[in-house]
This record gives structure tokens, sequence and C-alpha cells, in this order.
């Protein structure tokens, strides 16, 4: 009996004692109980979760990174401006050969420099980072998309793991019953001098209901366990009433679809698919961008220069530029071209090795995801013959129970048959209830894996 209690306690605690129970600050008591279907557990999660807001933040840095790379295609304007003193000049000393500086002579000026670049071609520097940045958002989006599928997942492991340790209890506190019955009955039959009941037989129940108990306070342990790693989950304060609107851990009223069936759906949804697809796209624009170096840029250029100083004479004079006294500016095509030696054949090497590393990812992906929703699959449907088979098997276990607990009440049968009765029926009805859970998560697994959260 004791072997068969771990059994029935432990199967499902599994999921549940690993469960991330956060420390939340105690907030107001609660003045009314939240119950919630699984669909509101999922949606409340994902409105909570912190990591869509680190996915959100990568998406919105992706973004901003295709701004960065648009904003090179508009003029750049740089300006640079100058206060400082000068010494004087008059027009007639243009010629002189002997002057010298005399401090009284020190003057303030002042100078502005403007240059204005506008890229006409870059030979895809600006428009392949540009394809780089747009592919990037799809990729962060799809990471984030992602994280949310496994929110989903986890959710419905700690839903179904909720359920299961209540379906446990349930059955402990069953066989709790049925054991007090007995001892009842073995009591009244040892008062009445009845030959089929001794002493060892009333110590034997007596035992085995302490051990009963026991196991109940764990499995009670593990549905609080379970009920505080939701509300963990759901971002909801330690103290909040949280119930779950199902009450018992049923199969699935429709079939589920054929293997195939899923792996279509995870071909055109699972975003694993959709991140190396844009990122094989980033990366192959990141390869154009880096090639571009190789090339000069044609721009067209403009600039302005502006100086005053008080205590000098403007010279007019094309072959002759005051620093400190003077207005020019113009307009010209220009070209600038950097060459270096191995600098940018390095950085297109990097890229391309990034680019060769993410088709061995696609190749890795095409391989396992179906290998991985094969195994869900198969596990999926063991659970659900497992289902059918431990149905069958505790229902006979029940009317064998029965059975010996009335022969039992009579005084025609031994004590012995209610723990060997008892005992296969709850292992079996343990099993049916765990084959349950594995179906269940079998197929969250199934949901998770084909993308269809």
């Amino acid at each position: 009996m004791k072997s068969l209690i771990l059994a029935l306690l432990f199967s499902c605690l599994p999921t549940i004692i690993l469960l991330p129970v956060g420390a939340h600050a105690a907030a107001e008591p609660q003045s009314s109980k939240l119950i919630l279907s699984l669909d509101d557990c999922i949606r409340i999660a994902l409105k909570t979760a912190p990591e869509l807001g680190e996915s959100q933040a990568d998406v919105e840095q992706a973004t901003s990174k295709l701004d960065e790379a648009k904003s090179y295609r508009y003029p750049q304007l740089e300006i640079k401006s100058l206060v400082g003193p000068a010494p004087g000049a008059r027009r007639n000393e243009l010629f002189a050969t002997d002057k010298t500086f005399e401090l009284k002579e020190l003057t303030w000026f002042a100078s502005t420099d403007a240059t204005l670049i506008q890229p006409l071609w870059t030979f895809g520097k600006i428009s392949e980072n540009m394809k780089a940045a747009t592919h990037g958002i799809e990729v962060d989006k799809s990471r984030k998309e992602q994280r949310a599928n496994e929110i989903v997942l986890k959710v419905k492991e700690y839903y179904y793991g909720l359920l299961l340790a209540r379906e446990m209890k349930e059955l402990i506190q069953e066989v709790q019953e049925s054991l007090g019955k007995a001892r009842t009955t073995a009591q009244k039959l040892l008062d009445q001098g009845s030959d089929s009941v001794d002493e060892m037989d009333v110590y034997k129940l007596d035992a085995f209901s302490g051990e009963v108990a026991k196991f109940l306070a764990e499995a009670k342990k593990g549905e609080h366990l379970a009920l505080a790693a939701m509300r963990t989950r759901l971002g909801l304060p330690a103290d909040s009433l949280l119930e779950i609107s199902s009450e018992r851990l049923t199969m699935d009223a429709n079939p589920a679809p054929e293997y195939d069936t899923f792996l279509e759906k995870a071909r055109a949804q699972r975003p694993e698919y959709k991140q190396v697809a844009e990122g094989l796209k980033a990366r192959s624009a990141l390869v154009e961008a880096a090639k571009a170096n190789y090339y000069p840029d044609i721009f067209l250029g403009g600039m302005v220069s502006w100086a005053y100083a008080s205590n000098r004479d403007r010279i007019d004079n094309p072959y002759i530029t005051d620093q400190f006294k003077h207005i020019y500016g113009g307009v010209a095509l220009g070209v600038r071209w950097k060459l270096d030696f191995g600098i940018t054949g390095a950085k297109v090497a990097n890229e391309q090795a990034q680019y060769n590393r993410l088709l061995s990812t696609k190749e890795f992906a095409d391989a396992n995801i179906p290998l991985q929703i094969r195994k869900f699959y198969l596990e999926m449907k063991e659970a659900e013959n497992s289902v059918v088979a431990t149905k069958q098997a505790y229902s006979n276990a029940k009317k064998w129970a029965v059975t010996a607990m009335a022969n039992f009440d009579f005084g025609v049968g031994p004590a012995k048959e209610i723990f060997d009765a008892l005992q296969a029926y709850a292992r079996m009805r343990a099993e049916y209830f765990q084959s349950i859970y594995n179906y269940r998560i079998a197929r969250a697994n199934l949901d998770y894996a084909s993308g269809a959260q």
C-alpha cells in the first residue's frame, strides 16, 4: 500500500514541484474569488508576461535600426562654429613684410562652417542595410511569437497539473474513506467475536489509514503549490483568491488531427521557420552591404563658410582667403572612396560565415522539427490508448473492491482482499488520470510544435 500511495502522489508532482514559484509583494486581500478558464489564464499570462516586454523591446530596437538605415538616404549637415581672439589687420598692410604683432590690436572673431552631403548612389550600402533591418524586425517579431507560444504551453502545463493534483487528492480521499469503513466493520466483527477477522487486521487498517492521511496532506500541498505557480505565471498577488473553472481532468471532445496535419501547420505557422527564413534574407542583405564597401559613394555636396572680426578689413581677392573675415560657398558633385587592404574582405567573410551558419540552422530545423512533432504525436496516441485501457482496468478493480468490501461486511471475506482490491483500483485509476494528463500535455506540445497556440 505504501508503494501505491507513493505512486499516486508523486506521479502527478514532477510537473508541479518544479514549477517556478516567484515571490510577489503582498497586496490587499481579495474580496471575491477569481474564477478563470484555461483561455482566461492564457490571456492574462500573455498580457502580464515580462518576457514579452523584453521581446517587444527587441522589436522596437530593430525598428530603430531600420529608421537609422533609412536616414542615410537624407542629407547630412555638419556645422562647426568658432569664437576666439584674432589679430587686427588693415587693407593697406596687405603687402607689408615688417608688421609686428601688438597685443592691443587683438580683437574677437566668430566663424561658422556648414557642410551638406546628399548621397546619390552608394552601390547598395543604404538599400541593403534597409533590407537587413526590415527582415530583422520580422525575426524579432517571430521570436516574440515564439516566446508567447512558450508561455501558452507553460500555462497549459500548470493548468492540467493542478487538475491532476486534485484528481489524485480526490482518489486518496476515496481510498481513505474506504479504509475507514473497513476499519469500522473490522472492529464491529472483532467485538462480535467473528472468526473472519483478528486484531492484526485492525492494526493493518490503522497503519494504512495513517499512511493515507500523510500522503493526503502531501497531495494538498502539491495542489497549493500548483495554485501558487499559476498565480505567479499570471502575475497575481500571492494572496489572491484564484480558482479554475474546470472541475475534472477529461479528454478532448474532438479527436486529434493526423500527424501530417500538424506537420503542415508547423511549416506554415511555426515562428522558428519564419525566423530562419527572415534571418537568411537579413544575412544575405548584410553580405551585399558589406560587399558594397568595395565601391565608392557618389554624392552631391554643398558648403558655406562665414567668419567675421571687427578690427580687420575684408579682402576681396579670389586668390586670398582671410580665415577670420570671409564668406563663401559652393556646390559640387563628389566621389568618396575608402580603400583598405583586407578590412572589407574580412567583413564580407564574416557576414558570409553568419549566413552559412544560419543555413545550417535551417537544415537542423527542417530535420528536427518534424521529428519533434512525430515524438509528441506518438506520445499523444500512446496516452490515448492508455486512457482506454486503464479506464476499463480501474472499472473492473472498482467492482472487485466493492465485492471485497461487501464480503468483508458480511464476515465471509478476508481483509487482505480489501487491501489488494483497493491497491489495484487506486493504481489503475491513478494511471488513468495520469494518461489523460499525458494526453493533454502531448497535445499541448503538438500545438506548440506546430505553432498553433
